[in-house]
């Protein structure tokens, strides 16, 4: 079973009033990292009612009392919820609270979320083909990005073991698909990283070829995570992979390296960068990937990854 867009379907939004918790949900927690409003139409954080919504009608405006309360918008609201959020399958979104979002993220932890410890991970070999990729059919997370993003160094934070994945201190070391069997029931795929110019002219990969080809054949393939450098601004070939893969309704999940760190004093910070990166994205996806903040060297993030990928994997078992 394929898992993109795992969202759930969503039932008709009944009118209520937004709980406090709700209101700080929308109102504090997500502002700082999100793309601004457009400027015509009020932001989703300014509302404090929702009312229903029919997937088979045009969205109305309804008065909350008969006294001087303005027009309440229903399309905005449900939309926040819909694009801003990641709601796993079985989650009502009506139903979702703050301390139900994972920190530094998007992600709301649903009913399949279960056992994510790492207990065992064994080596089962490179690939050079994705044809000669094991056929055993287990789930698989696949780890995609730049040459230099930290992706060696955090599939080694993930699983608690040095030296798992090969790290290196010449970006372009990975140049073949490396499966790992993680509690002998699911798979961590390390991808060859792509953008590094200097790397070898016979290591050097066809991405269009080879990754491309893994993503659009691989049936056990549950999500791809694809792994951003949030210390410097958004890089055009990590743009340009995360718009082929909208363009082609591939299950992904952004994973933010590097957020202990920025660059040069004068550099954005982490959360101004993924803020942009979203911005840049945003025509490619109707609503928002699910995204994480991570960090390898203070293990920020680690274990909020392993939660959503733990809800992924069981849903795709189910």
């Amino acid at each position: 079973m394929r898992v993109f867009g795992v969202l759930s379907s969503y039932q008709d939004i009944q009118s209520t009033m937004l709980m406090p918790a709700r209101i700080r949900l929308f109102t504090h927690r997500f502002s700082s990292l999100l793309p601004s409003s457009s400027s015509s139409s009020p932001p989703p954080f300014s509302l404090t009612f929702r009312t229903s919504l029919s997937h088979s009608a045009p969205p109305q405006s309804h008065h909350v009392s008969a006294t001087k309360t303005p027009k309440i918008s229903i399309s905005d609201t449900a939309k926040f919820v819909r694009t801003v959020l990641f709601i796993p399958p079985g989650t009502d979104p009506e139903e979702v609270t703050e301390d139900m979002i994972l920190p530094g993220s998007n992600i709301v932890l649903g009913p399949y979320a279960g056992e994510a410890k790492v207990k065992e991970v064994q080596f089962i070999g490179s690939s050079i083909r994705p044809k000669d990729c094991p056929k055993d059919e287990r789930p698989e997370f696949a780890m995609l990005g730049r040459s230099n993003v930290g992706k060696s160094s955090l599939i080694n934070s993930l699983v608690r073991k040095k030296e798992v994945a090969l790290t290196s201190k010449k970006p372009g070391k990975t140049q073949l698909i490396n499966h790992f069997l993680v509690n002998r029931s699911w798979y961590l795929v390390d991808l060859p990283g792509y953008g590094f110019a200097n790397a070898p002219e016979s290591a050097r990969m066809d991405w269009s070829s080879f990754t491309k080809g893994y993503f659009l054949n691989r049936e056990s393939l549950v999500s791809i995570l694809l792994l951003v450098d949030a210390s410097v601004p958004p890089q055009k070939i990590d743009l340009d992979c995360a718009n082929w893969i909208g363009r082609n309704n591939l299950p992904m999940t952004i994973v933010f390296t590097k957020c202990d760190k920025m660059k040069n004093k004068k550099g954005n910070r982490p959360d101004e960068n993924i803020k942009s990166f979203q911005e840049l994205i945003k025509e490619s996806y109707k609503i928002y990937p699910p995204w994480i903040m991570t960090s390898s060297v203070t293990g920020l993030g680690r274990d909020e990854l392993l939660l959503h990928m733990s809800q992924l994997r069981n849903y795709w078992d189910n």
